[in-house]
């Protein structure tokens, strides 16, 4: 399956981001010019105020591909928490072993860490294709990631836009099936039917800064601290 569009519309000019983590390792890139676009829009400056300092996209880095994208199939569907625990239990059961062993590794082992026999597929499908394959995903357009990617059963959308975000450093992604995402905007913006025009007039107006705004959100709803319209006009 090829997924015809999930960059956001301003990506040609976010290309500067594109591969940051290629071009100057992993390190945290400078927030400053996000920040100034994105505090015209009120909710945006009080999550900035409240999580400016807190956002990173270190969190999830991992120059292993396959590695990455186990871990992100792990995350998929799950609490913020949950994953880190199973992450964790994963790693310790992979630790010392090639990716031809972890692609041959008994289900039943993968499993014990916590995951269905379906991500256990999925994670061992994303070790063979790297085995099989050597895509040079560093010197990839976005698109052709996606498409490189989604071949693999059990990488769809949103495991890619996580990818590019976290992976690649692309600063111009935001996930429309990322449900914590959509409940943050829901609460912060006062939006609780959302729908998919709205969804677009927040990202054209977050362009071409989508992931940052993206941290922001999620940030928001991991620690329940929300924007309240009544109470800033008061402050």
């Amino acid at each position: 399956m090829v997924v015809p569009l999930i960059l956001c519309a301003g990506q040609n000019r976010s290309a500067q981001f594109f591969n940051y983590f290629i071009m100057n390792g992993p390190q945290q890139p400078n927030f400053s010019q996000a920040f100034n676009h994105l505090e015209k829009d009120p909710v945006m400056a009080f999550l900035i105020e409240t999580f400016g300092n807190d956002i990173t996209l270190l969190d999830r880095y991992e120059s292993d591909h396959a590695l990455a994208l186990a871990q992100l199939i792990i995350e998929q569907q799950v609490s913020f928490k949950a994953a880190i625990t199973i992450k964790g239990r994963f790693l310790e059961k992979i630790e010392g072993k090639t990716a031809q062993d972890i692609a041959q590794m008994d289900r039943e082992d993968l499993k014990s860490i916590g995951i269905s026999y379906r991500k256990v597929d999925y994670i061992q499908n994303v070790y063979r294709y790297f085995l099989d394959h050597s895509p040079p995903l560093e010197q990839m357009s976005g698109q052709d990631i996606i498409k490189a990617l989604t071949q693999i059963k059990g990488i769809g959308p949103w495991t890619v836009e996580m990818f590019l975000i976290f992976v690649k450093g692309d600063r111009n992604i935001f996930s429309e099936g990322d449900l914590a995402l959509i409940n943050s905007i829901k609460i912060n913006y006062n939006e609780p039917e959302l729908k998919g025009a709205q969804i677009k007039k927040f990202t054209q107006a977050w362009d071409p800064f989508n992931t940052i705004a993206s941290l922001l959100l999620w940030k928001s709803i991991e620690e329940k601290v929300y924007y309240n319209a009544e109470k800033q006009r008061h402050k």
